[in-house]
C-alpha cells in the first residue's frame, strides 16, 4: 500500500479509536483504558518482532524511558479529553503538536542565540493559538474549560514525544521496538491508576470497546510510521489532518455533537498552522535533505 493510502487509513483508524475511547469512558476511567490499549499494543509488537526475526533488546533504555514517560502522559490526558469533550474538539487539540514543535524551535533559537527567529514561524504559532481560542470558546461556555486545557496539554507533551521518537529512529531503533517500550510504559502507568482506583467489572460491550481501542490504535500507529518512513513528509503531514474531518463526522453522526461556525474556523486555523509549521521546518532542514524527502529513521 502506498504512503498516502497508509496515512488515510491511519487517520480513519485513529478517529475510530477516538470513538471507542469516548464510548468506553462511560464504563472505565482514562488510566484503565490506557492500560488495555497498551496491553494490546505490547502483545502485537511482541508478535511482530518474532515474525520479523528481530529482538526487543535495546542499547538505549534511558531514551525509551523518557519517550514512554512523555508519550504515556500525553495519551492519558488525551483519553481524558476524548471522554469529556466533543470528539472533533479533543482530536483537534491533540493535533496542535505540530504548532507546539514550531514554538519549541523558536524558544531554542532564542535561548541558544545560534539561529535567527523566522517571523513566519511566529505567525504560524499565533494562528494556531487563535484556532485554539475559537475552539475553546464554546467549550468554556459549556463549563468544560478544564477538559479543554487537558486536551491542549496532551498536544504539548505529544510534541516532545514526537521529537524523542525521531531521535530513537535516527539512533537505529526499529518501529516495533519503539512502540513496544511505549506500550510497556503505558501498561505500568495504567496499572498504577488501577491500583489507586480499583478494577472495574467488564461487560461484553466494554471488553469489545477496549479491544477496539488497542487494535485500531496499534494498527494506525504502525501504518503512520510506515508511511513516514517511505513517503513524502509534506504529503503525509497534509493528509494526516484528515483525522479532524473523520472525527467531526463521527461526532455529529454518533454523538450528536454541535456544529458551530466558530469551532469549524478554529479547526481550519489549526490545520493551516500545522501545515505551515511543517513546511517551514522542512525548509529549515533543506540543506540536509530536500523538501518532501522521507524522514531519516535509520
Amino acid at each position: 500500500m502506498s504512503a498516502p493510502w497508509l496515512i488515510v487509513g491511519a487517520t480513519f483508524l485513529f478517529s475510530t479509536m477516538g470513538v471507542c475511547v469516548k464510548l468506553a469512558s462511560s464504563e472505565y476511567p482514562a488510566g484503565e483504558i490506557v492500560f488495555y490499549r497498551c496491553l494490546t499494543g505490547a502483545v502485537l509488537m511482541l508478535g511482530l518482532s518474532r515474525w520479523q526475526g528481530g529482538t526487543l533488546a535495546t542499547r538505549l533504555p534511558a531514551m525509551h524511558f523518557w519517550r514512554s514517560l512523555s508519550g504515556v502522559i500525553s495519551l492519558v490526558l488525551w483519553f481524558y479529553a476524548l471522554g469529556n469533550l466533543p470528539l472533533a474538539t479533543a482530536m483537534t487539540l491533540n493535533y496542535m503538536s505540530s504548532v507546539w514543535m514550531a514554538l519549541f524551535l523558536i524558544g531554542g533559537a532564542v535561548a541558544l542565540g545560534t539561529a535567527r527567529v523566522d517571523g513566519r514561524l511566529i505567525a504560524t504559532v499565533l494562528v494556531g493559538f487563535a484556532g485554539v481560542a475559537l475552539i475553546l470558546r464554546p467549550t468554556i461556555e459549556e463549563q468544560q474549560l478544564w477538559h479543554g486545557l487537558m486536551g491542549l496539554l496532551s498536544g504539548v507533551i505529544a510534541a516532545t514525544a514526537y521529537l524523542q521518537v525521531t531521535a530513537l529512529g535516527r539512533a537505529g531503533e526499529p518501529e516495533y521496538r519503539i512502540v513496544f517500550y511505549f506500550s510497556v510504559g503505558g501498561l505500568a502507568a495504567g496499572a498504577l491508576t488501577m491500583l489507586w482506583e480499583g478494577l472495574h467489572a467488564h461487560s461484553w460491550r466494554g471488553a469489545a470497546l477496549l479491544l477496539g481501542v488497542g487494535v485500531t490504535a496499534t494498527l494506525a500507529q504502525l501504518m503512520m510510521t510506515r508511511a513516514y518512513s517511505t513517503g513524502r513528509t509534506l504529503v503525509n503531514a497534509s493528509l494526516q489532518y484528515l483525522g479532524i474531518p473523520w472525527a467531526f463526522a463521527f461526532g455529529v453522526l454518533l454523538f450528536d455533537d454541535k456544529v458551530t461556525a466558530m469551532a469549524i474556523c478554529g479547526m481550519l486555523l489549526i490545520v493551516g498552522a500545522g501545515l505551515g509549521a511543517t513546511l517551514l521546518r522542512s525548509r529549515s532542514t533543506a540543506s540536509v535533505a530536500n523538501i518532501g524527502d522521507p524522514p531519516n529513521t535509520a
